[in-house]
């Protein structure tokens, strides 16, 4: 996309945008619905200290020097894994990475509540469109269904065999240039939540493969 760079290392998955990017989010920084030129999505060790998550996110864009101000997630998973999908059509394009790991699997309304880790799922959509903030929250709840979906369809399950609906930690950012096309709904049968549902689908399926394949 114009004016948006992302780099991927071993270190974080990093999106720089030229010009304030509208977010919404769960991040651990940032979090909630917010402008941004910045979103980082930082790998950090087992056992890491929530506490420190602040520090350790500004500390890391002052090294990167990158832009503020900035949407931060952590994650446990391989950020150098981070998979990534595009999706365009009717004026609109919308790219994703996701951060897949699967050590803490979990499913909402039957696993208990347990000490906060770092997120394992990271979710990050960014829209080359102009969707309104309800838009965007639509948004958020069509990449969690599709996640869902991905999860069962690729047959990860608990330790109990049962369905497994994602990790305890997961974290999801929707973010928009504002430009282009306006967007009013994005529920999963709208054309951009359809173009999102799309993206984040192939991104999770080629996670949960990788994944598979090397806890083989």
């Amino acid at each position: 996309m114009i004016g948006l760079a992302v780099e991927i290392d071993t270190e974080a998955v990093v999106v720089r945008a030229e010009q304030p990017l509208r977010a919404v989010s769960s991040a651990i920084v940032g979090g909630g619905v917010a402008d941004a030129r910045s979103i980082v999505n930082l790998r950090v060790i087992s056992g890491f200290q929530c506490d420190d998550s602040e520090r350790r996110l500004d500390d890391f864009v002052t090294r990167r020097s990158l832009a503020r101000p900035f949407v931060g997630l952590l994650t446990g998973a391989r950020t150098e894994h981070a998979e990534q999908a595009t999706e365009r059509g009717e004026g609109l394009t919308v790219w994703t990475a996701v951060t897949m790991g699967l050590g803490n699997r979990s499913t909402a309304g039957r696993s208990a509540a347990a000490a906060w880790r770092p997120s394992t799922i990271n979710t990050i959509v960014i829209v080359d469109g102009r969707p309104e903030d309800a838009a965007l929250v639509n948004l958020v709840i069509t990449a969690t269904e599709v996640k869902t979906l991905a999860l069962a369809e690729g047959g990860v399950r608990s330790a109990d065999g049962g369905l497994v609906t994602g990790t305890s930690t997961d974290a999801v950012v929707v973010a928009a240039t504002g430009r282009g096309v306006p967007c009013r709904f994005g529920g999963p049968v709208s054309e951009l939540g359809w173009l999102v549902a799309r993206a984040v689908r192939s991104a999770m399926d080629a996670g949960v493969a990788r994944w598979i394949r090397e806890s083989g």
